[in-house]
């Protein structure tokens, strides 16, 4: 078994359902309370122990890199106004030179592709991937929950799911368990958005996901799929049937920045949650509440 070390985030997507926020500025860059919300998505795979970040990106991504880079003329502006509070918790997000690498979807064919596009950073070596449109708050993080589960099984595959209300189930990808729905589940398949009265459970696929290397195998003959687009749940359909897969339901909460209300949702919960502003966020969203009313 080896460890999980490198991590995969599609960012070349162009976040049409938050437009036109997402214009001119990368969905991943948008500010989930006080920071970008590729930040808290990193950060969650900092705290899980990966090494190496890959970022998928596209075309007019890239302020998602230079975000990572050093901006020396604002940190001397900021060292010579004597706010070293603010440069520390800038300098906290830069990482270890050489631990990012960016490759580039050139067209999008969907997320299985744009996974398939890091397969020669990741190399044959087991890998987390994390759906940066959804933030997941959890103590532990969810994916260092799910590295758990990895070692805990013997390796792998793993998926983080959820439950989700019995008449959502059309409305996500939901896993087929072969026996219970509780710890680490074995399964025996996945089926994208099913029936209210077919689906074979609950439990929806979060957004993050640790898969083994043949998965690139599989992505470079990928047919493809849903929305004339290579899907990476068809290619995990496929591998399924060679190794085992499991899924953690992880103690947390999920947000999809994707969407306006979620994004919504997302910057109210991280503000009500922040140590130092939370007492003031809640008062000013009910102060927002009554105005409205």
């Amino acid at each position: 078994m080896k460890k999980v070390r490198k991590a995969v985030l599609p960012v070349a997507g162009l976040g049409t359902r938050v437009l036109p926020a997402t214009k001119s500025i990368p969905k991943e860059m948008l500010p989930v309370f006080d920071r970008p919300a590729i930040q808290y998505v990193v950060d969650e795979a900092l705290e899980a122990g990966i090494e190496h970040l890959v970022f998928v990106t596209g075309r007019n991504k890239g302020a998602i890199e230079d975000y990572f880079d050093r901006a020396y003329e604002l940190e001397t502006t900021l060292q010579n106004k004597g706010k070293d509070d603010v440069l520390a918790e800038l300098e906290a997000s830069i990482p270890e030179p050489g631990s990012m690498s960016f490759v580039r979807q050139q067209a999008p064919k969907g997320l299985g592709h744009a996974i398939w596009c890091a397969r020669d950073v990741i190399g044959d070596e087991p890998f987390a991937i994390l759906l940066p449109d959804v933030l997941v708050k959890a103590a532990p993080s969810c994916l260092a929950q799910m590295t758990a589960a990895y070692e805990q099984s013997g390796g792998g595959n793993v998926i983080a799911v959820e439950e989700v209300a019995r008449e959502d189930v059309n409305k996500y990808g939901i896993i087929d368990p072969e026996g219970g729905t509780e710890g680490v589940i074995k399964m025996k398949g996945m089926v994208e958005k099913p029936d209210v009265d077919s689906a074979p459970s609950n439990l929806s696929i979060t957004g993050r996901y640790i898969l083994q290397p043949e998965i690139f195998e599989l992505l470079a003959t990928q047919g493809r799929g849903a929305g004339n687009e290579i899907q990476l749940t068809d290619a995990m359909a496929r591998l399924m049937e060679e190794q085992a897969f499991h899924a953690v339901k992880y103690e947390g909460r999920s947000y999809d920045c994707g969407n306006k209300i979620g994004y919504l949702t997302a910057i109210a919960a991280y503000a009500l949650n922040d140590a130092e502003w939370g007492a003031e966020a809640r008062q000013a969203l009910a102060d927002a509440l009554d105005g409205a009313s």
